[in-house]
């Protein structure tokens, strides 16, 4: 069975501005994606500080659960 080492990823990776959370901690660089946050204004899930929205460019993805606020 041949490996595909060589082969190059045809598929271009799209970014996009998204709305993240991210943690207000100088010593924690915790961010979260907005539609994959747990609550309306999240804590930080690392060391439970307050969060701010903000944005940052970065590759589309799609969050499919349920419990989803999108």
């Amino acid at each position: 069975m041949a490996m595909g080492f060589g082969r190059k990823n045809t598929e271009e990776i799209k970014l996009e501005e998204v709305k993240i959370w991210e943690c207000t901690s100088e010593t924690c660089n915790c961010w979260i994606r907005d539609n994959f946050k747990s609550s309306q204004k999240p804590t930080c899930p690392i060391c439970s500080s307050e969060m701010k929205e903000t944005t940052k460019e970065l590759q589309v993805v799609s969050n499919n659960s349920i419990y989803s606020n999108n």
